[in-house]
């Protein structure tokens, strides 16, 4: 089974047991066997520990995580510590006792070798022989963090039972769900580099084509009109700084609908009356989520393929549906062959003869799932539709810092 498919099993039974002890407290029950309270209070443990490590292994994850872990297993105290053997965490005996810190020396022994063999690393009573004849440590074991292949630090019990084979599994078995936690945490990582990756690739296809465009266009204002040059600028550069913002992976339909209007501001200036343009955006919508730029390839390419014929119109339409926002691009161009434009779209990342269009695909089913990818309808002198459906909620999925929604300044069903 996958590491995410681990976590879901036990996020699911922690679950059901939840609901079972709240069923069975209403009824006045007892809540089943010894077994299932000692399973119950291990799995909701287990859950209050995992937040600090999804964060990835550091003193603040490591001192968070520390005592639910020595909950876990009862023992007299826990230690964490990074690749090198350096302390992160302890919870248990204080760490300033002159016992503690003895016991805290063969922990951090068995740290290092640990990490030099990666294999688990146990110091018995009489090995650590403290010199205190009712010391109440029995054992210190130490266990590899794994990542990857790697090890990336160590978790150490300080146990008051002998170092039998059930407690050596049971230090082996948190460690290994320790490492799981930390694999997360380094998947949740990863995908957000590649999302961020994402964003840059699609920036390298939409710049080009625009800025080159505005430019040209604001240079041929300056001489004629010099106030809408103005205006322009200010558009362009308010575009920009939205497309080119480094801390985006998710924004608000809002947003994403304001930076639009910005894009054919300055192209109704270039294209005239050629562009004609209708937004329908239904108020409700406006707070969704949705990956950044995921809207703006679309209308550029509506625009860019929807004027063949010389004008064309462009609307954007977004509609509240249950549960859904259903958003659709359309304009009433050439439209091409759907064939071609499937196999563009597989190469579009490269080739960028769509701009984008394959990227907003794959990370819309990436954040929402498969069934939220693009949608495109067209053929041959049949114009092109471009609609995804986006869920009004998702779980982990939310735009940094969204402002207070507000229609974009296109006003609803009227040509621009």
């Amino acid at each position: 089974m996958s590491l995410l498919g681990n976590a879901a099993v036990v996020a699911v039974l922690a679950a059901a047991l939840t609901a079972g002890l709240m069923y069975r407290m209403r009824r006045r029950r007892p809540f089943g066997t010894d077994a299932d309270l000692a399973t119950y209070h291990a799995l909701l443990t287990m859950a209050q520990a995992s937040p600090p490590l999804r964060e990835r292994l550091s003193a603040a994850s490591a001192t968070g995580a520390a005592p639910h872990l020595r909950a876990l297993l009862s023992c007299l105290a826990v230690v964490l510590t990074d690749d090198e053997g350096g302390m992160l965490a302890w919870d248990g005996e204080p760490a300033h006792d002159v016992d503690a810190r003895h016991h805290a020396n063969w922990a951090h022994e068995a740290a290092t070798e640990v990490l030099s063999t990666g294999r688990q690393q146990v110091r018995s009573q009489r090995e650590m022989d403290c010199g205190r004849a009712n010391c109440p440590v029995r054992a210190v074991i130490v266990s590899p963090l794994e990542v990857d292949g790697g090890i990336v630090g160590t978790f150490g019990v300080i146990s008051g039972r002998a170092a039998d084979p059930s407690v050596m599994r049971a230090t082996k078995e948190v460690a290994r769900y320790v490492s799981t936690q930390l694999e997360l945490a380094e998947l949740d990582e990863s995908r957000s580099r590649l999302a961020y990756a994402e964003i840059r690739a699609l920036r390298s296809q939409i710049s080009p084509h625009f800025i080159y465009n505005a430019l040209t266009t604001i240079s041929h204002c300056i001489k004629t009109d010099p106030e809408q040059a103005r205006e322009l600028i200010m558009e362009f550069s308010e575009f920009t700084r939205y497309s080119f913002r480094a801390d985006a992976e998710f924004t608000t339909l809002a947003e994403e609908l304001n930076n639009i209007d910005r894009y054919l501001i300055v192209e109704k200036a270039r294209f005239g009356e050629r562009l004609q343009v209708k937004v329908q955006i239904a108020p409700e919508v406006l707070p969704v989520v949705l990956p950044f730029l995921a809207l703006q390839p679309l209308v550029e390419n509506a625009v860019r393929h929807g004027l063949g014929g010389g004008s064309g119109t462009v609307s954007v339409v977004a509609e509240n549906v249950g549960s859904e926002c259903v958003i659709s691009v359309e304009d009433d161009g050439i439209g091409m062959d759907p064939h071609r434009l499937r196999e563009e779209m597989t190469d579009s990342h490269i080739t960028g003869a769509h701009v984008g269009l394959g990227n907003v695909h794959d990370r819309l089913q990436a954040a929402f799932g498969d069934q939220c990818g693009l949608v495109v309808e067209t053929g041959p002198g049949m114009g092109t539709k471009v609609s995804m459906k986006v869920p009004k909620f998702s779980r982990g999925v939310r735009a940094i810092a969204p402002p207070a929604p507000s229609p974009p300044r296109s006003q609803p069903s009227v040509s621009a």
